[in-house]
């Protein structure tokens, strides 16, 4: 492992150019991605109208407990990472890395996600889209036009990223907006042609129900984080960038009960059961059309493109930090030498969701299961050094310190511990969301990588402001040791 020699270049540091809307962007549209148009259906007939509403109601809730230690602990440490940068500071290098990881495989899943998803929705509007047969994968029949259509947008969005995060962030504000307008017309449509009388039952399936729309919140939530992630490369004070996250998860929360509320009134219960797409055949009853339908669906894309963008942004700034710091082969820590971002990192990404959707639709709820428990462990941690952090460094700077300065921010971090674990109980076996084989394959292939370089860390640095020069100095002092033996 070398160490990398980023923090030893002036030059080899990330471009303040984001404001604060672009930083609101990221957050809330990595959170909007593709679930909200193909899972809502599924939803109401698990839940009812009114229990799927109360899910996303109590999810948006556990994520804005974790969501305010993010905040706190992102105005105190501005710097790329996110949670690399709370967990060496709280914690120590080792569990840096696991928390780290954990958030990068929960990243790389979606953005793998994503570019299956891309394609899976452009067949709805253009049914002749699978052409050329290559291969089948779990029963479903991978066709080479289909595939590339998540290849080559993997390549454009990789692209953009590498040409700067301005330039991201002005796509991602473009793709947001016209995401909103889609919104605004289903409220709209709700309002002109949905019935109360279409939301009945408002609850069925009780408890199991109920879990049952829970246990997505990991997948339909994730991207609040990316703002930790770029803070080192946004132009706003540290307080606002944390109160960002807070406000991110708010938006997220409204929009995803809209959009319960406003499928559910389009149609009875068991038209929406029958729909492929619930949200997109909602929109076309309301307005009496199918062109309303394929706008929908065109909210979906940019949907996809929302969260790929914001994820990718997030996993490649992850990466990054643990270069920086020695935990990853200092390649991942290469800037461009003109739009100083972490090129290599985003060409890593790049390559792997470029070849996801080879693997066809089969490897959407694969890599949604394997990642969500690694998106929940990295919660908890975070939320773990929360409380470490409030009682071992009491007069830290804290530019926004949640709770006030009793206990209440303690009660605040041990709340969302207890709320994230309580929520990764629910993949075990057994429990509504028990993990098939191939998730789990997933999941521990990425862990099993983790483990390797997990352990070339050194043990007994201490946690501190200087655990990462401690840990340079090290890996530093190993190789000095390697090279004379």
């Amino acid at each position: 492992m070398q160490v990398s020699q980023a923090e030893q270049t002036p030059d080899a540091s990330l471009l303040k150019v984001l404001g604060n809307w672009d930083a609101l962007a990221l957050g809330f549209g990595a959170m909007i991605g593709f679930g909200w148009v193909v899972l809502t259906g599924g939803w109401i007939a698990s839940a009812g109208t009114m229990g799927a509403v109360l899910a996303m109601i109590t999810g948006g809730a556990i994520m804005g407990v974790v969501g305010l230690t993010y905040a706190e602990l992102t105005a105190a440490m501005p710097k790329a990472g996110g949670e690399h940068n709370f967990l060496l500071r709280g914690m120590g290098p080792r569990w840096s890395f696991i928390g780290s990881w954990a958030i990068t495989g929960g990243y790389i899943t979606i953005v793998a996600f994503e570019a299956v998803a891309l394609p899976r929705t452009a067949q709805y509007l253009f049914p002749n889209l699978s052409q050329i047969p290559l291969w089948e994968v779990a029963g479903y029949q991978v066709h080479l036009t289909w595939a590339l259509v998540g290849a080559v947008a993997a390549v454009v969005i990789t692209g953009i990223n590498i040409l700067g995060v301005k330039l991201a962030g002005v796509a991602q504000t473009f793709v947001v907006v016209f995401l909103l307008v889609i919104g605004l017309m289903l409220v709209f449509g709700s309002f002109v042609g949905g019935s109360a009388t279409n939301m009945e039952p408002f609850f069925t399936g009780g408890l199991n129900g109920y879990f049952a729309v829970l246990v997505v919140v990991p997948f339909l939530f994730v991207g609040f984080d990316v703002i930790p992630q770029s803070a080192e490369e946004v132009n706003i004070p540290a307080r606002q960038i944390g109160r960002l996250v807070v406000v991110a998860v708010i938006l997220a929360t409204i929009w995803y009960v809209m959009t319960v509320l406003t499928t559910s009134s389009a149609m009875p219960a068991g038209e929406i059961a029958q729909a492929d797409i619930a949200t997109a055949d909602a929109m076309g009853a309301l307005f009496g059309s199918d062109v309303m339908a394929k706008i929908l669906i065109a909210g979906g894309i940019a949907g996809i493109l929302t969260s790929w963008n914001s994820l990718l942004l997030g996993a490649s700034r992850l990466m990054f930090s643990m270069a920086r710091s020695g935990m990853l082969p200092a390649w991942f820590a290469k800037l461009h030498p003109k739009y100083r971002t972490p090129v290599n990192a985003l060409l890593f990404i790049g390559v792997l969701s470029f070849v996801a959707p080879f693997f066809g639709v089969s490897m959407l709820g694969w890599l949604v299961d394997s990642g969500a428990p690694s998106i929940v462990i990295a919660y908890i941690l975070v939320a773990v050094v929360f409380v470490i952090l409030r009682r071992r460094e009491p007069g830290m700077d804290r530019p926004l310190r949640v709770g006030g300065r009793g206990n209440g921010g303690i009660g605040i971090g041990i709340t969302a511990v207890v709320l994230c674990v309580g929520l990764l109980s629910l993949y075990m076996p057994g429990m509504p969301a028990a993990l098939t084989p191939p998730p789990w394959i997933l999941f521990g292939l990425w862990w099993v990588l983790g483990a390797v370089l997990l352990f070339r860390i050194p043990s007994g640095i201490t946690p501190g402001e200087d655990a990462e020069h401690n840990l340079l100095e090290r890996l530093r002092q190993r190789r000095e040791s390697a090279r004379n033996s």
